[in-house]
């Protein structure tokens, strides 16, 4: 039959579907009432589609719980031809979900495909992130995907999709579909008053109209329930009980499993099925509509509803494993009228496989269903809220991950139950979590235990200090949890103490301690066949490489990392390779490459953990912002608004501080590093002093904070020989680097000079290209400013190979200065400032703001800020002290 209406929609897909095949894909939401067409609107796109040689997709939701998790897909890549076993398994979530993404791909070809999503307001969790994952490509790929749903409720971001929402047929439309049923055109009217335009109830009294069951003299049925249920009364006992166990099953039912149900043969319920599908009620062993479905499920008392459920589930548990949901679901509506025992059985076997099958969302709702039957003991009842807070914390969900750690310690019947129910917990960014933490931990640490857990939850006491910044407690927990480890023989235990003790060893002196600790990781990874342990015993050596400024070793060692990644898979791991390989080339001044691995990771980690993929990705553009043009992202993130866990938020505010000084905005940044405090109070995280320092010391010296630049100068002297890198995120430089741009600063040029000259040879030996080069520039900038016998000389070799280095790698950051540098050294004095630029230069000198020149001077704070931009490239400078000073010796 043709379809009535929606024209308009019709036009609108049709575009989208020729938009598809050419290469532009898109989400399109279809939304509205029962009954209103949605599921018709997508069988003629469908139809449309494959007209067009379009490959067509389609997965559906079902209307009741108890389906396998990710349903939908599993039917989208069979209906590909696809093994959706094969590509729904896995170790890792986001593996799965570009695996996904690859088989989508490849089936759209070039011919273009439309995959069908109905009914996704009943989808699981794990269905609906897949479908948001797949959403955010589409823009590439040649796939149209058409989500039908109630409404959006529920379906966050999804919401913001390409929406079709779907109104009531309008009078004349109803009149066209009630053509094919009768010749009565004043009918029309009627119809359209009893339906409101809902065209699944314009056809159901179409349908009655036509076989007599309802006549216009009749009071007019209320719903498409009504209408179903008379109908239902007119067919056969068998036809009636075949529908009604076909319900039960669900809106799509295999006719053995029906059949089962009600002790026939299949045979013997084929001329069942063609009665029923005279009559309306299903097509294809598929109801014509979740509301016929329902209607005769209504059709039933609660003994005969509870007897074929039970029959349902019997028919079903001869091929557990594929229906362990379903069976789960049916014997929940049993355990409402007693044996609640079984149901919990069966809910927490579902439970567990859609965990194994990575659909951690089904899995919590899973486990909460098995928590409220009974009867329930207390000793079962903490082993399920156990499962159900690990199964949060794999979905994110840490709020539920809390609270079921919490009561699972408070029903806890054993001291290994309550360490069990602590450890569920690790630290996270919400400081009420970690409180929540270490108190169960501290707790369980109270009660006689295991050695193994003991070690344990030392290990995860040890990081919760870490994570809270109580350095101070860290050596002790962490000690223990290592010596326990190694003695119970508990290779959990033994991985858990390394990460533990790890952290307790920050900074050059905790260096040799943290590769005997990576080496001992690696031991144990080999040992167990462990890609995790792999990974971070790989992590740390590379760390105290590139920390200890052997950077050509630590390029080697990557590839090791990246084996290791590979085998453990997932998106953690991934940004894990990637941050490291991105601090790597940006230390050796492979700025691009650098960019690229950068922005990869983040994607990678921003959708799992934002914090920790926000601050590395962060620190990676400030240390490309020293050296190469500021690009708009940066002005970005220096503007946006980045909430760090408590203990970066002084480390943060110090980098913004020196990231806004890059882009110019010397108010902003002073504003920064104010709120950062006075120095004696600032909380750093142990790995990340260094770094800090570094940061507050460019910042002092852009800022003319001379006597903070006095104190850190002080603070930076124990850091001598050291590199500058926190945790392989962004490589800083020599220390001597920061220490020696101090110095000049201050106007202690004979120390200035030492110590750019030792970070010029530091640089060289680590092989970071890009810090050689601004430790010449700096060097021959203090000499030449120093202007002592033979300084110029020397001055200008440095300075031509500072230029020939910066030029070669790109640093665009120092091209025009150095170029000045080198013309002023070859006795080019020319200063090259206009009239205006020379104005605002004096009122530099003055100690003006950007605000305040552009007021004095009635321009636009950006047109001052470009002016003094201007000035410092112009002159070769890198701070305003230094036009400052420059202007003052005019």
């Amino acid at each position: 039959m043709a379809m009535v209406g929606r024209r308009g929609e019709l036009q609108a897909l049709r575009a989208w579907v020729d938009e598809a095949r050419a290469g532009h894909g898109r989400l399109v939401l279809c939304t509205g009432e029962a009954g209103i067409g949605k599921t018709r609107l997508a069988q003629e796109v469908a139809g449309l589609a494959l007209a067009q040689g379009a490959a067509v997709a389609w997965g559906r939701c079902v209307e009741t719980e108890g389906a396998p998790a990710y349903w939908p897909w599993r039917q989208v890549l069979r209906s590909l031809d696809l093994d959706a076993d094969q590509v729904l398994t896995g170790d890792d979530r986001f593996k799965l979900f570009e695996e996904v993404t690859d088989e989508v791909r490849r089936a759209a070809g070039d011919r273009g495909l439309v995959i069908v999503l109905d009914d996704i307001h009943r989808g699981d969790e794990p269905s609906l992130l897949v479908l948001r994952h797949l959403a955010g490509q589409l823009t590439n790929l040649p796939v149209l995907i058409l989500a039908t749903a109630r409404d959006a409720t529920g379906l966050g971001e999804l919401s913001a999709a390409e929406r079709l929402d779907l109104q009531p047929l309008a009078a004349t439309e109803v009149a066209e579909q009630l053509t094919s049923a009768t010749t009565d055109s004043g009918l029309a009217a009627t119809v359209y008053e009893v339906t409101g335009g809902n065209p699944l109830f314009v056809r159901e009294l179409a349908r009655a109209i036509a076989d007599g069951s309802w006549r216009p003299n009749q009071p007019p049925p209320r719903s498409v329930r009504e209408i179903v249920g008379t109908r239902l009364d007119r067919a056969s006992d068998d036809c009636r009980r075949l529908v009604q166990a076909a319900a039960i099953v669900g809106r799509d039912f295999r006719l053995r499993t029906v059949a089962a149900t009600l002790q026939r043969p299949v045979d013997d319920c084929l001329p069942l099925v063609d009665e029923a599908t005279k009559l309306g009620f299903i097509e294809d062993f598929r109801f014509v509509h979740a509301l016929t479905r329902d209607a005769v499920e209504a059709s039933l008392s609660t003994t005969e509803r509870i007897m074929l459920h039970r029959a349902v589930a019997a028919a079903l548990e001869d091929d557990p494993e594929e229906q362990l949901a379903t069976i789960a679901s049916h014997y929940a509506v049993l355990a409402q009228y007693g044996d609640g025992t079984t149901a919990r059985r069966w809910i927490v076997r579902a439970a567990e496989d859609a965990v194994r099958r990575l659909a951690y969302e089904e899995g919590v709702r899973l486990y909460r269903q098995a928590l409220t039957t009974r009867p329930l003991d207390l000793r079962e009842s903490c082993e399920i809220l156990i499962a159900l807070g690990k199964a949060a914390y794999l979905a994110g969900d840490l709020q539920s991950c809390c609270a079921a750690a919490v009561e699972a310690a408070a029903t806890a019947q054993s001291p290994e139950q309550s360490a069990e129910a602590a450890l569920v917990l690790e630290a996270v960014p919400d400081p009420a979590i970690n409180a929540t933490a270490e108190r169960l931990c501290e707790e369980a640490l109270a009660l006689d235990i295991d050695p193994g857990l003991r070690a344990r939850l030392l290990a995860l006491r040890s990081h919760l200090a870490f994570y809270d910044g109580e350095q101070s407690r860290l050596d002790e927990l962490s000690a223990e949890a290592l010596t326990l480890a190694r003695t119970s023989k508990d290779d959990r235990a033994l991985a858990d103490a390394l990460r533990a003790r790890q952290e307790a060893c920050p900074g050059p002196h905790g260096r040799a301690e943290r590769l005997e600790l990576a080496t001992e990781m690696l031991d144990l990874a080999k040992r167990t066949s462990n890609p995790r342990a792999e990974m971070w015993g790989e992590i740390w050596r590379l760390d105290a490489l590139i920390e200890s400024g052997r950077l050509a070793a630590a390029a080697e060692e990557l590839p090791r990392l990246r084996v290791a990644v590979d085998r453990l898979g997932g998106p953690v791991a991934a940004w894990h390779h990637d941050r490291i390989a991105a601090c790597i080339a940006q230390a050796r001044g492979l700025y691009a490459e650098a960019a690229m691995l950068g922005r990869r990771g983040f994607d990678r980690m921003r959708p799992v953990e934002r914090a920790p993929a926000t601050g590395a990705y962060f620190a990676l553009q400030i240390a490309l912002a020293g050296h190469v043009a500021v690009t708009d992202e940066m002005r970005q993130f220096a503007q946006q608004p980045f909430e760090p866990p408590p203990r970066f938020v002084t480390l943060s505010l110090l980098s913004r501080a020196h990231l806004l000084l890059c882009t110019n905005s010397p108010e902003q940044a002073a504003a920064a590093y104010q709120r950062a405090g006075p120095i004696d109070t600032w909380s750093l995280p142990a790995f990340f002093v260094l770094p800090a320092y570094v940061y507050a010391t460019l910042a002092c010296c852009g800022l003319g904070r001379f006597d903070d630049l006095a104190a850190l100068l002080n603070r930076l002297q124990p850091f001598r020989g050291e590199h500058a890198v926190g945790n392989g995120v962004a490589y800083l430089g020599p220390a001597e680097l920061a220490i020696g741009r101090a110095a000049a600063a201050l106007g202690r040029l004979d120390a200035a000079v030492d110590d750019l000259t030792t970070a010029v040879a530091l640089a060289e030996t680590a092989g970071a290209a890009g810090f050689v080069a601004e430790a010449q520039y700096h060097l021959a900038w203090t000499l030449f400013t120093r202007d002592r016998a033979g300084d110029r000389d020397r001055a200008r070799p440095l300075a031509t190979e500072a230029a020939r280095l910066v030029e070669t790698l790109g640093m665009s950051a120092y091209r025009e200065r150095a170029a000045v540098l080198v013309g002023r050294l070859n006795g080019n004095e020319k200063h090259g400032l206009s009239t205006r630029e020379l104005e605002v230069a004096g009122l530099v000198a003055e100690g003006m703001t950007n605000r305040q020149i552009a007021g004095r001077l009635v321009i636009s704070e950006r047109t001052a800020q470009n002016h003094v931009q201007h000035i410092l490239t112009k002159l070769g400078f890198t701070t305003r002290s230094q036009i400052a000073a420059w202007s003052s010796r005019r």
